[in-house]
């Protein structure tokens, strides 16, 4: 049996755009067992269902990511401008030649200058729609429940990217 690679790291801002809404395992479907973390990003999802703005979700399904010493040091530096969860998904991204799923649009940015490929809830959603998990107007309902729950959405109709 093939092995699958693990080549998508996922933020705590798509993370918890799907939870909001309890649609992780919609999440869990666009990423197709490719996906992880870090320690850090699920450190700030915890919080979040600590501090009550998340439903209580388990994450069991997500693989969860150590940095390397040279993950570290990257880390170190991005930390002085970007939270403690952008930042070493950055470092992973960056070393690992990962693509980066974020909604934070000044890591978007750096990840981009750096040639990292990303993607955020949009783009997940988009993915959805390709893979016929969901109707367009499926993913639009979702969209407006995410809105609705906080998301700040570039757009609101899915139609036109797809």
């Amino acid at each position: 049996m093939e092995e699958t690679r693990i080549d998508i790291l996922l933020n705590n801002t798509v993370l918890s755009n799907f939870g909001l809404v309890n649609q992780m395992k919609l999440l869990q479907q666009a990423v197709r067992n490719r996906a992880a973390t870090t320690k850090a990003v699920l450190r700030e999802f915890h919080q979040g269902i600590e501090l009550g703005y998340l439903p209580s979700i388990s994450m069991d399904w997500l693989v969860i990511l150590e940095l390397d010493e040279e993950e570290k040091a990257i880390f170190q530096l991005l930390n002085q401008r970007y939270g403690a969860g952008e930042a070493s998904c950055l470092a992973v991204a960056q070393k690992r030649g990962m693509k980066f799923v974020t909604d934070d649009r000044d890591a978007r940015r750096y990840a981009q200058r750096l040639g990292i490929p990303v993607s955020g809830t949009i783009g997940i959603l988009v993915d959805l729609i390709r893979l016929k998990v969901l109707s367009l107007q499926e993913a639009n309902s979702i969209l407006r429940e995410m809105i609705h729950s906080g998301y700040h959405s570039p757009l609101e109709d899915l139609s036109v990217l797809v």
